[in-house]
């Protein structure tokens, strides 16, 4: 097969021997690859950018910004919308229309005892969102009269929403948000005015918080894109008046509103989970989930692991290791003698048995805490509410905490695969998209911020490393431009070239990127690196999602077979669209459901779960004075 990469430089058998024969200055493997194959085109790269460069640098010239660098996203303080008193004055001002102003609007009996109450809103405090305080006003003049009463008490439809909002708990919601206080039964020697005062401002609050409630269920209560730049999700506009308007015409009050929250699988498994939850008890033994625990150090979460291996010591391990166990049980220095142990235990848990006890050892040998797991739940409810209600089939569901791609069509996964995502420096956003083309044998557009922050260093002491390595160098004009000519010492975080890497079998994207244009430039591919996914822990990339079987997804989304793939794959560089609506997730959730509805924790690798915490908490710190 043919590839488009730049020949290889190739040094002169005498200058090889000499080098060989003397030996190599202290620069490493990828010097010698450098020295011999002028920059390693031949060789898988070490990761996504070429290797670092030399220690000694020469300064970059005045105007060139030698430390400039380009940002990765960041994360913000969370700032919720402050209440607003709803101002009443503009609606019992109001002139009655002669015709309602809402042609929908059929009066009923119960008008004339609205307008008549509307006097008891004047000295209301009622707080609420400002865009749910527009609404009270914009609805109710238009449309003058009661919802949630009917005569002198609050009606069948008031009954059932004020149960819905007091079973927010089994949504991950919290009823307090939602409270709101019934008036009692009305009695012959209740004060009319009194009563229908009383009334009236039942109405409104009722209404507020039953508009709230509509509004967390369908968006969450956070909104996401105001938590960091790494979160991306498009508006789910509500419309807030429609709400009011169709609990005034429907008896099915717990239908509707019950609509409002996500409608897929994965959101009924999570609740069946958190009810589960809520009802159980706390682990009996529980262990630090952050623990990272090395041969020689101290902790006194160490009896905790002692003693759960003890607990589930079968005969081959407690015949090995039991006296040891036994005698070191109280232990709070990891001695020598626990090593062999804790190693045994990894490996028959199947992993890779290194001694070190980190957060996938106590995991397994501990699980995970009640209030650990209770939180990831809540915290996932909260993130699917950011997605639309319908995930769509067939569609793509990459979750980064499980380090996993699938693709899921008619209720099934029809293909799971091992991906490797952002490190913790180079993060993943979480948003969806919709897939359109696979590219065969592809281009690396090399990244503004890879280009600046990582290869940029080495062009300005080797100006020609790109020329060398397989990279094409274009200006804003799509002109080539070799890489030596450039003076790299002159830019900083504004550099005026485009840089990609040619098809070859050292690309960093592998043979073939799935492509979902978004502003993220993420996207699925292949890597050189397979070694990667015999790794636990995979956020290893520079935010794209790396794929171990990605001809399986290629051929998936495709709609075609893998030999087709591999028929396409013999052909060099090519693309093809994704004809079919294909949405893709990616998403990032430590608690998820597999098909079966069993739901599955994984570890909070870029610590978002208790940055959503932060962000719910500074909500209900808010919400907190009008409850």
């Amino acid at each position: 097969m043919k590839f488009l990469g730049t020949k290889a430089t190739v040094m002169p058998l005498v200058a090889i021997t000499a080098t060989l024969a003397f030996g190599m200055p202290q620069a490493g493997a990828q010097g010698l690859f450098d020295m011999l194959f002028g920059g390693g085109v031949r060789h898988g790269p070490k990761g996504e950018f070429p290797p670092p460069p030399p220690k000694h640098r020469p300064k970059a010239s005045a105007d060139g910004g030698g430390g400039a660098k380009i940002s990765s996203p960041s994360y913000y303080t969370y700032k919720a919308d402050k209440l607003v008193r709803v101002d009443f004055s503009t609606l019992s001002a109001a002139p009655q229309p002669a015709t309602p102003q809402d042609a929908a609007f059929v009066p009923s009996a119960t008008g004339a005892a609205f307008h008549d109450a509307i006097a008891g809103l004047s000295d209301y405090e009622l707080y609420a969102e400002p865009d749910i305080a527009k609404t009270l006003i914009a609805y109710y003049s238009a449309n003058p009269d009661f919802i949630w009463v009917s005569g002198t008490s609050p009606n069948n439809r008031a009954q059932d929403a004020v149960r819905v909002l007091g079973e927010a708990a089994s949504y991950g919601l919290m009823p307090a948000d939602y409270t709101v206080d019934v008036p009692a039964a009305s009695s012959a020697s209740t004060d009319d005015a009194a009563k229908l005062k009383e009334l009236v401002r039942f109405e409104m609050a009722l209404s507020a918080r039953v508009l709230r409630y509509a509004h967390d269920a369908q968006n969450g209560r956070v909104e996401p894109n105001r938590m960091t730049g790494y979160y991306d999700f498009p508006a789910k506009p509500l419309d807030m008046v429609g709400v009011l308007k169709t609990l005034a015409h429907t008896q099915e009050v717990r239908t509707y509103l019950e609509s409002r929250h996500p409608q897929n699988a994965e959101y009924q498994a999570l609740r069946v989970e958190l009810e589960s939850l809520q009802a159980s008890a706390e682990n009996e033994i529980v262990v630090d989930p952050k623990l990272l625990l090395k041969p020689g150090e101290t902790s006194p979460e160490l009896p905790k692991i002692l003693a759960l291996i003890a607990r589930n010591l079968d005969d081959e391990m407690g015949g090995s290791y039991g006296e040891v166990l036994s005698r070191l049980a109280t232990s709070e220095v990891y001695v020598p003698e626990l090593v062999p142990l804790i190693k045994a235990v990894q490996q028959k848990e199947g992993m890779k048995g290194d001694g070190v006890i980190g957060p996938r050892t106590v995991a397994t040998l501990a699980g995970t805490s009640k209030a650990d797991r209770l939180l990831k739940v809540e915290v996932a409810l909260e993130e699917l509410r950011w997605l639309p209600s319908d995930l769509g089939s067939p569609r793509v569901f990459i979750n980064q905490p499980a380090f996993t791609a699938s693709y899921i069509d008619d209720g099934q996964e029809k293909l799971k695969t091992r991906a490797v995502v952002g490190r913790v420096t180079n993060q993943t956003a979480f948003f969806y998209d919709q897939i359109k083309q696979v590219d065969f044998h592809p281009y690396w557009g090399v990244p503004q911020s890879i280009i600046v922050n990582e290869m940029l260093p080495r062009l300005r002491s080797d100006p020609g490393y790109l020329d060398r390595a397989g990279y094409e160098v274009t200006d804003s004009r799509g002109k080539h431009i070799p890489s030596s000519a450039v003076n790299w010492g002159a830019y900083g975080a504004n550099i005026p070239y485009n840089v990609r890497q040619q098809p070859s079998e050292a690309n960093a994207l592998g043979e073939l990127k799935i492509l979902f244009p978004n502003k993220h430039a993420i996207y699925m591919h292949d890597t050189p690196q397979k070694s990667f996914f015999k790794q636990d822990m995979r956020a290893l990339s520079h935010g794209c999602v790396r794929l171990q079987d990605p001809r399986g997804m290629a051929a998936a989304v495709l709609g075609t077979s893998v030999d087709y793939i591999a028929e396409k794959l013999k052909h060099g560089h090519s693309t093809e669209d994704v004809t079919r609506k294909i949405p893709v997730y990616v998403a990032y959730f430590t608690a998820w459901p597999d098909m079966s509805g069993k739901v599955e924790y994984f570890s909070d690798v870029y610590d978002r779960d208790s940055r959503l915490k932060q962000a719910m908490d500074a909500t209900e710190a808010v919400r907190s004075p009008s409850s």
